[in-house]
């Protein structure tokens, strides 16, 4: 029987079903991990997620240097869903990228969506390597939901297939100190939320031809963060805690994100 007061002291993401009773065979890297580097050994609790069955508590049944298996006893935490946003950023310099995206995993993006802007200086991107370092930050922030990495697209091929129920705030540093907030709009003065996407330009800026093409988008709404000019993963955090709190999970009458 599991301890009431049991509390595993490592979370792992693992790409199998879980539930109770169910067996969780490791790869090799996880195995490493978990009994070379972390020092865990057969009987020890694991606190295993998915992105889509929730949260489990494990114990270890086999350890071994290249592989283990552990078994599930029971759900510590139901899938924490994210508000349904979208983060859309042009990559920068490797580890400020990397920090964009492990921010935007911690503070509840739905979906991450490099662009190449006219003036993006990163020509390509490892979606794998970003997706390990999402999954990463997923397991030490204590998430149970994961957020995809998509494949970098220009910004323009991305535009024209917006969905038109999607909802776009785009932060235009040319703002910087205009006061332009996020309007906040809705029955009883309030957004419910919904489709959203934030678009962070580059180091330079959104080119002429693409702040006028997002300025005529249906949906879209251009805001300053603040009166100063803030570099791309600076602004991705500002942004993200703008939304939340006035129309993502952070309200106090939020109500949404535990998926039965």
């Amino acid at each position: 029987m599991v301890g009431l007061m049991e509390k595993a002291i490592v979370r792992l993401y693992v790409d199998q079903p879980l539930g109770a009773g169910q067996s969780v065979p490791l790869t090799r890297d996880q195995a490493h991990y978990l009994f070379g580097v972390m020092r865990q050994a057969a009987g020890a609790a694991v606190a295993l997620f998915n992105g889509r069955d929730g949260e489990y508590l494990a114990h270890v049944q086999e350890a071994g240097k290249r592989g283990g298996v552990l078994v599930c006893a029971t759900q510590t935490r139901p899938l924490q869903a994210p508000p349904d946003l979208w983060l859309l950023f042009a990559p920068i310099k490797k580890a400020r990228t990397d920090f964009i995206v492990e921010k935007a995993a911690e503070m509840g993006a739905a979906r991450i969506c490099p662009v190449q802007t006219a003036l993006t200086n990163a020509a390509r991107i490892r979606r794998d390597r970003l997706q390990a370092h999402v999954i990463r930050a997923v397991e030490q922030c204590g998430g149970t939901f994961v957020p995809e990495v998509a494949e970098m697209r220009r910004l323009s091929a991305r535009l024209s297939d917006w969905p038109p129920d999607r909802r776009l705030m785009f932060c235009d540093e040319a703002l910087a100190g205009a006061g332009r907030a996020l309007p906040v709009t809705g029955g009883g003065g309030k957004d419910d939320g919904g489709k959203w996407a934030i678009l962070i330009g580059p180091e330079g800026g959104f080119s002429a031809s693409e702040r006028d093409r997002l300025c005529a988008m249906p949906g879209a709404c251009a805001v300053s963060l603040g009166p100063r000019v803030l570099h791309a993963d600076t602004a991705v955090v500002a942004a993200m805690t703008v939304w939340q709190q006035a129309l993502g999970d952070w309200r106090a009458d939020d109500r949404s994100g535990v998926v039965p």
